[in-house]
């Protein structure tokens, strides 16, 4: 399962984007991150987040 929160990358954000397919989740935190942030992350960037998380 993989899961992005926002209050774990800074931000004070309820935001979470959860599902079993990894592509998804980077998706939808991606749009979230522009959208709401301003902020572009590279699809590269967000799996190395995830890859780091474990």
């Amino acid at each position: 399962m993989a899961k992005f929160i926002c209050r774990d990358y800074g931000f004070e954000c309820d935001f979470v984007a959860e599902d079993d397919d990894i592509a998804k989740v980077i998706v939808e935190y991606s749009k979230h991150s522009i959208d709401e942030h301003g902020i572009e992350y590279s699809k590269e960037a967000l799996m190395q987040f995830i890859l780091r998380k474990g």
